[in-house]
């Protein structure tokens, strides 16, 4: 899950320029009708007999002031309305699976249910990888998740997947603008299979694949009300995708998992890949494609007591758009201010109860972040969960 962005001196020019092409019809149209109306005023005015220059006078000046006045609207509408889109973020999505991904198959007949709570917040925003100010105030977001898994046999898993964000909200520069969203968010729909185990004397190696599908359930296109200064009328406009619940497209998962395991140390090193293909949605949008390596090392302390230590790359590319809707000025944000690169170093306690029942506490601190153009960057993430693991007991008849 990411976070999923806009360099404010550049976003400045080319809003304004795409919003001038859109609307600057409306003040050419303006000036050809009183142009036209003023025309036909005069040759009313001399057909009765009245002068021109009193018809201009009293008719056709007046309506240049009006002209004005109406001019002078629309440019400060203009500017209206760059100042909605200004406040805006393209954070695009990463990961949706929280928690970790760290995991290979059950055993057969073995259920698991997983829950956790992730808290994600961060003042930090960047320019390439320097500091970037003047951007937005702060970007929050509160986010459930729950996993329920079931081994059909020793070497084949399945799981259902999927989350609900309580809020995800983003404040702008100085509190001015502020939008914020909830709701369910995607279906992940997520089998994995055994393709190598070998057991030790002392531990053993497995090897383990998958490929899923992520299913939107939840908004894409979530919109905010805002009040036009003129006319005092409401109307809405999309919120950016930093906020919204999904990005609404249909995307593939591939993952791998390596593991070795020393029993007698208690100690263990594995490894995984994640890689999302990211789909278009009906916004004509398609986020970019995600991709993380990790390499864990764990050890088990008093036989119920792990800690566990992540090394993390995470890799996002920039974005594709519709180029009939970026030209109609519909996104309001920039789209060339996605994708990044990031290394992490992810820390994790865990605590067992026979077996069974795990409860964990995770959090990221980033090591290296770098982003196209300005974004929101990495700083405060931490995942806490509990996952109950039990057999699904099967009675025998006897005859």
């Amino acid at each position: 899950m990411s976070v999923h962005n806009v360099n404010t001196q550049i976003n400045i020019s080319t809003r304004i320029t795409r919003i001038y092409r859109k609307k600057i019809f409306l003040i050419r149209a303006i000036r050809v009708i009183f142009r036209v109306y003023g025309q036909t005023l005069i040759k009313k005015k001399l057909h009765g007999q009245v002068s021109q220059s009193l018809a201009i006078k009293h008719d056709f000046l007046p309506m240049k002031k009006m002209f004005n006045v109406i001019s002078i609207g629309t440019v400060l509408y203009l500017f209206f309305s760059y100042g909605v889109y200004s406040q805006c973020c393209s954070a695009g999505s990463g990961s949706p699976i929280a928690g970790g991904t760290s995991h290979g198959v059950l055993m057969e007949k073995q259920f698991e249910l997983n829950g956790n709570y992730q808290y994600i917040q961060t003042r930090k925003f960047l320019t390439g990888d320097s500091d970037a100010r003047d951007f937005l105030d702060k970007y929050f977001s509160n986010y459930g998740y729950f996993r329920m898994a079931y081994g059909l046999n020793k070497n084949f898993t399945l799981s259902i997947e999927s989350g609900y964000y309580f809020n995800k909200t983003q404040i702008g520069l100085n509190k001015t603008d502020t939008n914020s969203s909830s709701g369910i968010g995607d279906l992940i729909i997520f089998p994995r299979y055994q393709v190598y185990n070998k057991t030790y004397e002392n531990g053993k190696f497995e090897m383990t694949i998958g490929m899923g599908i992520k299913i939107p359930l939840g908004k894409y296109n979530d919109s905010v009300g805002k009040v036009e200064p003129f006319s005092g009328q409401k109307y809405y406009i999309t919120m950016p995708p930093a906020v919204q619940p999904t990005n609404g497209s249909h995307d593939f998962i591939f993952y791998s998992f390596i593991y070795r395991e020393w029993h007698k140390k208690s100690f263990k090193i594995f490894a995984n890949g994640l890689y999302l293909r990211k789909g278009w949605n009906p916004n004509g949008e398609k986020f970019g494609d995600y991709a993380s390596i990790g390499i864990f090392i764990g050890k088990i302390f008093f036989h119920y007591l792990g800690a566990t230590l992540q090394l993390k790359g995470e890799w996002i590319a920039k974005m594709k758009y519709n180029n009939d809707v970026y030209l109609m000025g519909s996104y309001n944000y920039d789209p060339e201010d996605t994708g990044n690169r990031k290394i992490l170093l992810v820390p994790q306690l865990s605590y067992a109860f026979k077996n069974r029942c795990t409860i964990y506490l995770l959090s990221e601190f980033p090591v290296y972040q770098y982003v196209n153009k300005t974004q929101i960057a990495s700083q405060y993430l931490i995942t806490a969960g509990i996952s109950y693991r039990f057999m699904l007991s099967v009675k025998s008849t006897e005859k």
